[in-house]
C-alpha cells in the first residue's frame, strides 16, 4: 500500500513534506470495501481512513504539494477521485490525472518520468 501509506504519513505530519503523491493509491470510502486483513476492525479503519481524515480536517496535508493519478480501469479510481473531490472542496490544490491503464506495474512505469518531474519541481521549490 505505497500510495495509501505515503498519503497517511503526510496526514500525520502536515507540512513536513515538500510533496506527496499517490500513484493509483489503494484508498477506500468505507471499511466494508477494504481487502480482508487490511485493517484490524472498524475503529482501525476510521483511524487510518485517508478520505475521512482529509474531509474532517481542512488543514490536512498542510502546504504539502499533492499529486494523485490512476488508470481509467483501476479498481481504486472511484475512491481516489473522492479524495480529490474532498481536498478541492476544502480549497487544497492537487494535481490529478486519469490515464489509460490498470493498477499495475506497466501503468506506473509508463508514467515514471512524469512522477519524477513532479517531485523534482516540488523539491526545487521547497
Amino acid at each position: 500500500m505505497g500510495g495509501f501509506g505515503a498519503l497517511r504519513l503526510a496526514l500525520l505530519n502536515p507540512g513536513r513534506f515538500c510533496a506527496v503523491g499517490g500513484h493509483s493509491p489503494a484508498l477506500w470510502r468505507t471499511g466494508g470495501e477494504t481487502a480482508p486483513g487490511a485493517f484490524d476492525d472498524a475503529v482501525d479503519f476510521k483511524r487510518n481512513d485517508v478520505i475521512g481524515l482529509a474531509d474532517r480536517d481542512r488543514q490536512a496535508f498542510g502546504d504539502t504539494r499533492l499529486w494523485l493519478d490512476a488508470g481509467d480501469h483501476d479498481p481504486f479510481l472511484s475512491a481516489d477521485s473522492e479524495l480529490v473531490r474532498v481536498l478541492r472542496a476544502s480549497g487544497k490544490k492537487i494535481t490529478f490525472h486519469v490515464w489509460p491503464g490498470y493498477h499495475s506495474g506497466s501503468y506506473w512505469n509508463a508514467h515514471a518520468a512524469v512522477y519524477l518531474r513532479f517531485y523534482a519541481d516540488a523539491l526545487a521549490d521547497c
